[in-house]
């Protein structure tokens, strides 16, 4: 087999958007759909994303949150994804690394890469919960020492010899991974970023960072403008963002639609974080920095809120492309659209795809978008 490798884009003139999916997995009871029914929905709609132009396809990995996410095992959702899909990247929105054995990652790495012929993006992070942490046996004051351990041995995996470690959690002493990723040097390589420290981890490790859902737009942005200073790779930085997403030609519609919706999200989003928000966790003390914003949605994930945070993007496709523009300036490259958030029934997310790759899309479109 030829080695695939992914393809660089030439960038001109400002900053180059990219519209992707985000998906939580999500069981809200007011859909009464199935998880079988959840999940070939979702199938679908990513596969109408790829004949659309979308660009990739993130899935996160949570565990134990019935409801707000049932995405447990991306990684085997993005391989169904790869056999319904031709261009549109699979991204995993991340791999919380302090859980996993860094061996078993790089071998899931390897093979969903050559499954989706060279399509595979990789986050990783270290994740955010407390009930996940003590379930799986792992202490959250040691989340950044074994996020460290374990992407030196990825990048080690990556280069196809044995591979020895020295750290204390992953010794290894000559360990031949297989199989081998297609994308040379390697899948693309992005972390989940919160906090300002991550943020210039991220920068000197040459990490995209994705921000959000859960972070005030002017947090992040002032996080962003950071990162970017410090940015030290040989390639344009990588910015991802996560918004809850309704685009409709009839923007009261949109605005109707996703009030619930997205209420419905972001309150079960609060929800779950609650404990890393509200209590102080060794390595996380910065998540204590938004639980203000916890004690204002209390009153309501209410969508005027949500939209003032920026951590919305509701109506027509003019009053979109006027939000995104300014996510643009701001050096955002990848937008994450969770459109309708997994609490809207198909049909609605379905004509959204469609409205936003019609009307909206083609208003970022670069000379390269054409070529592709």
């Amino acid at each position: 087999m030829a080695i695939y490798n992914a393809p660089r884009r030439r960038r001109t003139a400002g900053f180059d958007v990219r519209f992707d999916l985000f998906h939580e997995l999500a069981m809200p009871p007011a859909l009464a759909r199935s998880e079988a029914d959840m999940f070939a929905q979702t199938l679908a709609e990513i596969a109408a994303a790829d004949a659309l132009g979308f660009d990739c396809a993130w899935l996160v990995e949570h565990h134990f949150m019935p409801g707000y996410s049932h995405s447990s095992k991306p990684e085997l959702v993005l391989a169904a994804c790869a056999a319904r899909t031709e261009r549109l990247r699979l991204g995993l929105a991340i791999i919380p690394l302090p859980y996993h054995h860094p061996v078993h990652v790089a071998e899931r790495i390897a093979t969903l890469d050559i499954l989706s012929g060279g399509r595979l993006e990789v986050g990783i992070g270290r994740g955010f919960s407390p009930p996940e942490y003590a379930a799986f046996g792992v202490r959250m004051e040691d989340s950044r020492q074994l996020v460290a351990e374990s992407l030196e041995v990825l990048r080690a995996s990556f280069r196809g010899a044995p591979v020895t470690a020295a750290g204390p959690r992953f010794p290894l002493d000559g360990v031949r991974i297989v199989p081998h990723q297609i994308q040379q040097p390697h899948p693309p390589l992005w972390t989940a970023a919160v906090s300002p420290d991550t943020f210039d981890w991220a920068a000197r490790e040459a990490l995209g960072v994705l921000v959000g859902p859960f972070k005030p737009w002017f947090m992040a942005e002032a996080d962003i403008r950071r990162y970017r200073d410090a940015w030290i790779g040989p390639e344009a930085p990588r910015v991802g963002v996560t918004v809850g997403m309704l685009c409709l030609p009839d923007g009261r519609r949109a605005r109707a639609l996703a009030a619930p919706a997205l209420s419905w999200f972001y309150g079960e989003l609060l929800r779950v974080t609650a404990p890393v928000l509200e209590q102080l966790y060794p390595s996380y003390e910065h998540f204590r920095a938004m639980g203000k914003f916890r004690r204002l949605a209390k009153l309501g994930a209410r969508p005027r809120f949500l939209a003032a945070a920026g951590m919305t993007i509701v109506g027509d496709p003019a009053e979109c492309i006027a939000r995104i523009r300014r996510l643009e300036a701001a050096g955002v490259t990848h937008l994450l659209c969770a459109v309708g958030a997994g609490a809207l029934p198909t049909e609605v997310v379905r004509e959204s795809l469609e409205c936003f790759a019609r009307e909206v899309m083609p208003a970022f479109r670069r000379d390269d978008d054409a070529q592709r």
